[in-house]
C-alpha cells in the first residue's frame, strides 16, 4: 500500500514536468519525484519493529534494519539539492532575459 502511494506521488510530480508550462511549477514536479524517490529507498530498507544495525559482543538481532538505503538517501538527498539549486539559477536567468515564466513564450535562445 505504501508503495503504491510512492507510485501516485511520482506521477503527480512527472505530471507536473510533462504538462505544466510554467517553470517553477516543472521545478517543484521534480522536487516531488525527487521526494518520491527518496521515500521509496527509505522504505525498502524499512523493517517493522527492527533495530539499529549496532551490535555488543554475543548478542544476535534477528530483524535489522539495513543502513544502506539510508546512506544512498542521504546522498542522493544532496545530488538533488545540487540539482534543483541549478535549475532554479536557471529558470532566474531564463526570466531575467525574457521577463515570463511560460516556455510557450519563451523564444528559441540565441547564444
Amino acid at each position: 500500500m505504501i508503495y503504491f502511494l510512492c507510485m501516485v506521488l511520482f506521477a503527480i510530480g512527472l505530471y507536473g514536468v510533462l504538462r505544466k508550462r510554467n517553470l517553477v511549477k516543472i521545478i517543484l514536479g521534480l522536487v516531488i519525484i525527487e521526494y518520491a524517490t527518496h521515500l521509496l529507498f527509505i522504505l525498502i530498507g524499512y523493517r517493522m519493529n527492527g533495530r539499529a544495525p549496532i551490535l555488543a559482543e554475543g548478542e544476535v538481532i534477528a530483524n535489522i534494519v539495513d543502513p544502506l538505503p539510508q546512506a544512498l538517501v542521504l546522498t542522493a538527498i544532496v545530488i538533488s539539492l545540487g540539482v534543483t539549486a541549478l535549475v532554479v539559477s536557471l529558470a532566474i536567468r531564463i526570466y531575467d532575459r525574457y521577463r515570463t515564466f511560460d516556455i510557450t513564450k519563451i523564444r528559441r535562445l540565441r547564444g
